[in-house]
């Protein structure tokens, strides 16, 4: 991995089909209410996701991480506690990853944890530096329907079909960092991207892509 560079997409070469390819991933979670919503509709469509996963929330939910890689998705390392990491100093980075390595581990010894994803996409020399450490590749994304915000189902739906192209790795929310789950209401936290994710994979099938599993190369 070379330094202040990630995966932001994956090179078409790497898909072992004819058809195009997408990659869908999770971040903040796992969430008690919306992870087995989004859970469900995936196992209906037969579709794969990467979950990137807070090492707090996966201490206090294992089932769901068991319940992720037992269904075939992958979990991958989102820090123990969602900080700025390029706020932080190289110790607490370090110490981010690896504890979070920890706690999924410790959720589902079954589970390979091969990428990290930095919170707010911050990187930096020190989360590159610390996360190869860790053995861990760095992925963003190239698709963010800012769903986050929620928008409304059809906008996140239709934010993503206006950017997808072969390759891309499109950014979507099962649960949110501890500073916002404070303040907010569960019931409405990520509803609508749960609502959307059932329209979203039938609309990126009939625009010829199929949803994969990210690729074992990095």
């Amino acid at each position: 991995m070379k330094h202040l560079d990630y995966i932001s997409e994956m090179p078409s070469e790497w898909a072992s089909t004819g058809r195009r390819s997408v990659y869908l991933t999770f971040d903040d979670g796992p969430n008690p209410f919306f992870t087995p919503q989004i859970l469900d509709v995936l196992a209906q469509n037969r579709v794969p996701a990467t979950f990137f996963v807070i090492g707090t929330y996966a201490v206090e939910h294992p089932d769901l991480i068991q319940r992720m890689i037992a269904e075939g998705h992958e979990v991958g390392n989102h820090t123990m506690t969602h900080p700025d990491l390029c706020k932080c100093g190289f110790g607490e980075v370090r110490r981010e990853i690896f504890e979070a390595n920890g706690a999924i581990m410790m959720a589902c010894p079954q589970a390979s944890v091969r990428f990290i994803r930095a919170p707010y996409g911050a990187w930096s020399e020190e989360v590159f530096t610390a996360s190869e450490i860790a053995g861990l590749a760095a992925l963003h994304w190239s698709v963010d329907p800012r769903d986050w915000s929620r928008p409304g189902t059809d906008a996140i739906v239709d934010a993503v079909v206006a950017s997808v192209r072969p390759g891309a790795i499109v950014l979507l929310h099962d649960g949110c960092p501890p500073d916002e789950l404070r303040l907010s209401t569960q019931a409405r936290l990520r509803d609508q991207t749960a609502k959307a994710l059932s329209q979203l994979i039938p609309a990126l099938n009939a625009c010829g892509y199929e949803i994969r599993a990210l690729p074992q190369h990095h």
